[in-house]
């Protein structure tokens, strides 16, 4: 097979770029025509193969389940509502995975199996999932559970990036004013100071040391951070060991560690109870939503929990022994386990923590404002001492 780099348009007569594979170009202009395509012009795609294998956006794929799920739960057969989707996704390379889909439906696989070819759209919890919806008949409520999964996740992703970015933007706002006022402002000062002719007080001449050292060593000031940035994370990448006790670290920061604690648990609480819900077994649950934490201590924990449920514990003891998950998970699994409502015992679980996260963020992002004010009053009370002193006893000494 041979990957061809292809244009053509579809019935409405948009244009579509994209790539494909097939035997010739007798055989690429049948896959297109079956995807509801015309061929115009192809070409081997050579090396350029790689070039579009990043991964499927999230909202793509909210948009593609939400309707799917409509559409399945409307009554409309599983391969015409694929056929509607891809004549109406403007994404071109998506529109090419759900043609592909058709085309490996049509050919005697199921939707799981097809989607398990596609890594780059569809991860390892949705194949579980829609594989679960197939095996008990129930595909469109399997697919009303991934859209709000991926909406959630969506919210998450949010949560995470605020708590990341606010005080990153803030910091970077402080470090520029200080850097304007010991390298512009504080010099021009420092003349005039030093044109009085008047003994310079100790908070001054600390000043002046700061604002040289910021003029003539500002380059260490900017590169050294850097540098040790960039050596932190070598030295994280240089093992998984390293790595391990990074994502640990990460857990325990001051501030933001709890808040991605929560962060972490409530995706884990979610997934695993839409998995467990959807009929998928627990240990595949735990695999699969180890995959998602995206945080190697807690993929650790998840890993001894399978070893003691394999041993023969229960999940409650499991995931007691590991002591990473705090006494709220523990007690949710054990009243879930006791009285078979896993699923929904997590989903307090994950509703707790998601409120919990907003407030979290919420109190950190109050808390900056006037933080951030009282750095920047302490400076400028610094600066306009060590400049207002020599004036103030350059006035005293003046005779009426």
């Amino acid at each position: 097979m041979t990957i061809y780099s292809y244009r053509a348009i579809d019935e409405h007569g948009r244009s579509h770029k994209g790539m494909q594979e097939a035997a010739n170009e007798v055989d690429l202009e049948l896959r297109l025509k079956r995807g509801g395509l015309d061929l115009l012009s192809a070409k081997l795609a050579g090396n350029k193969i790689n070039i579009r294998r990043g991964k499927i956006k999230r909202p793509d794929l909210i948009t593609f389940f939400f309707n799917l799920h409509q559409l399945t739960h409307a009554g409309v057969p599983l391969l015409e509502s694929l056929g509607d989707l891809r004549d109406t996704m403007n994404d071109a390379r998506f529109h090419e995975i759900i043609a592909g889909l058709i085309e490996s439906i049509e050919g005697g696989q199921k939707l799981s199996q097809a989607m398990a070819a596609r890594p780059e759209a569809f991860d390892q919890t949705f194949i579980s999932l829609v594989h679960a919806g197939e095996e008990s008949a129930h595909l469109p409520e399997v697919f009303l559970h991934i859209t709000e999964a991926l909406k959630w996740q969506d919210e998450m992703a949010s949560h995470t990036k605020t708590i990341m970015m606010y005080p990153a933007f803030v910091g970077t706002v402080v470090i520029a004013i200080i850097f304007f006022l010991m390298i512009y402002l504080v010099p021009q000062l420092v003349s005039f100071i030093q044109g009085m002719g008047q003994a310079i007080p100790i908070q001054t001449r600390v000043l002046i040391a700061t604002s040289s050292f910021f003029v003539h060593y500002w380059y260490l000031l900017i590169g050294v951070p850097i540098a040790l940035g960039l050596l932190a994370k070598v030295i994280v990448s240089s093992s998984q060991a390293m790595r391990l006790r990074f994502d640990a670290l990460k857990l325990n920061l001051w501030v933001i560690g709890p808040i991605l604690r929560k962060i972490i648990l409530a995706r884990f609480a979610n997934t695993f109870a839409m998995m467990y819900g959807s009929g998928v077994s627990i240990l595949e649950c735990i695999a699969n939503s180890r995959d998602i934490v995206n945080n190697r201590a807690i993929a650790k924990s998840l890993d001894d929990v399978t070893q003691e449920i394999e041993s023969g514990k229960n999940l409650t003891q499991s995931f007691a022994q590991t002591g990473i998950f705090p006494p709220l998970v523990i007690r949710m699994l054990k009243v879930g386990e006791a009285t078979g409502s896993l699923d929904k015992a997590l989903l307090n679980v994950s509703y707790f923590y998601d409120r919990d996260v907003k407030n979290s963020i919420h109190k950190v992002q109050v808390m900056i404002e006037p933080t951030m004010t009282i750095i920047m009053g302490a400076l400028l009370g610094w600066v306009m001492l060590a400049v207002l002193s020599p004036i103030y006893d350059l006035i005293g000494k003046v005779k009426f």
